[in-house]
């Protein structure tokens, strides 16, 4: 397929942009992304961290652990990546002496959510405080032990 097109062939609506990024009929590169076409190295970059968080992943987990893993992920993304990044942290400073089975994601779960709601529970977010007015002549901070109001 030829790439080269002049610009008087392109039918209205259309640019003249390579939809593939790999260079041709644009002006200024074709990289797309930016300013000088740097966008191509970015998402090349991205890809090729995800796919070695995935092969970090795939050997630190179990099977079981990656599909609860990946269950996660389909729910509470942003919980699951920081999972994901605890246990690739982990591999890589070598702190992992066994590969991670599904009840010790799911310990890991609960302390990344119990370490959430504490500091939640700590700036004052999420929580109702009622707090009564005393007032001076309250009868129930009276002694009430009298039986002999009764009689």
């Amino acid at each position: 397929m030829d790439s080269n097109v002049r610009p008087d062939e392109i039918p209205d609506g259309f640019s003249a942009a390579d939809p593939t990024g790999m260079g041709g009929g644009a002006p200024g590169g074709g990289g797309g992304g930016g300013p000088g076409g740097g966008g191509g190295d970015q998402a090349q970059q991205a890809a090729a961290k995800a796919e070695q968080r995935r092969s970090v992943l795939e050997q630190a987990l179990t099977p079981e652990a990656i599909a609860r893993l990946g269950t996660l992920k389909l729910v509470k993304p942003e919980k699951a990546s920081a999972v994901e990044a605890l246990i690739a942290n982990m591999a890589m400073s070598g702190k992992l002496s066994a590969k991670i089975n599904e009840g010790k994601l799911i310990e890991m779960l609960e302390g990344i959510a119990a370490k959430a709601f504490n500091q939640s529970k700590g700036a004052g977010s999420g929580t109702i405080n009622i707090q009564r007015k005393r007032y001076a002549f309250d009868s129930d901070d009276d002694d009430d032990d009298n039986d002999d109001d009764l009689y």
